[in-house]
């Protein structure tokens, strides 16, 4: 009797981390919207709103994580500001530049390269977490959902460009993180891991940040239009969205939770439906939800289903 409830118990709690994971990857399918109102209508450039985005972030999250300055070793530290360069700098940077030189959709697509890059790097170092065949089929049929809602408006696509290159580093660089974070999530609170990789994320992009001209005046970026995308990013996306994150990985693992990334095309396409009136929904948007969703839902059941 009590192993039945133990199980019950915990099938409900991991149930609570599977919508959490839902609900941080629509708030970051929202973030390209924001990221592309504030470069193209505000006028900022990828490494300004990384910056600022993070700056907000980082003070806002540094009276919540208690105490501790440090990790626990000089190499857990490495460790944290590798999450900080892969997960912050590296992929945010270049995911903006990619929307500023080449189409939402084909960045949307490349991202979402991020989970099968990440499966690939756990499998390879980790063992215990080598991913079955029918993770990498329901991967396979998702992955065939982003590219109808990608190309729901019609098949344009140019993989030599720069801005689609980016885009392909920014999915590795967010898999490198998620392989790191793997690594460090045992040892520490998710807030002590998300405030160092908002400090490490901010020490590596600063340099360009320096050497960038500034093309957006601290007056035009109070305006509201400017001031609430921003905040948009940095307390949706950034604050809450890499604690909640940090938690989901901890309790799903690596494999499971970068699977919902699957999600962020599907959030993207109804918020900018909402934002953008030349990208309306379509029957093959909506088509592609249904593989999305139904290729991480095959995955995860037969998977469970294949366990002796």
């Amino acid at each position: 009797m009590s192993n039945r409830i133990g199980k019950a118990s915990l099938k409900a709690t991991n149930l609570i981390y599977h919508i959490a994971a839902i609900i941080v990857v629509a708030i970051w399918g929202g973030s390209f919207v924001w990221s592309r109102v504030l470069i193209i209508d505000v006028g900022m450039n990828a490494v300004e709103i990384y910056i600022y985005r993070f700056l907000i972030a980082y003070l806002l999250i540094w009276p919540l994580s208690g105490g501790r300055l440090f990790a626990k070793s000089f190499f857990d530290e490495l460790l944290l500001a590798l999450c900080g360069l892969c997960g912050g700098s590296i992929y945010f940077i270049a995911e903006n530049y990619a929307v500023a030189f080449t189409t939402p959709s084909n960045v949307s697509l490349l991202t979402t390269l991020a989970p099968i890059f990440t499966v690939m790097l756990i499998g390879l170092f980790y063992k215990s977490e080598r991913p079955s065949i029918w993770m990498w089929v329901g991967s396979v049929i998702a992955f065939a959902g982003v590219a109808l809602i990608v190309f729901k408006n019609g098949f344009q696509f140019d993989i030599g460009s720069i801005g689609d290159m980016l885009a392909i580093l920014a999915a590795f660089g967010w898999a490198l993180y998620s392989l790191v974070l793997r690594k460090v999530d045992a040892n520490y609170s998710a807030i002590f891991i998300t405030r160092k990789t908002f400090f490490y994320g901010l020490i590596t992009a600063l340099p360009m940040f320096l050497l960038e001209p500034q093309t957006c005046s601290i007056e035009r970026m109070l305006q509201w239009d400017a001031l609430s995308n921003l905040l948009l990013l940095a307390v949706g996306a950034s604050l809450l969205g890499y604690f909640v994150w940090s938690l989901t990985v901890q309790k799903l693992g690596a494999i499971k939770a970068s699977n919902y990334l699957y999600f962020q095309p599907i959030a993207t396409m109804f918020i900018s439906a909402l934002y953008f009136e030349d990208d309306p929904i379509t029957i093959i948007g909506c088509l592609g939800c249904m593989l999305i969703i139904g290729g991480v839902w095959f995955g995860e059941y037969m998977s469970r289903r294949a366990k002796p």
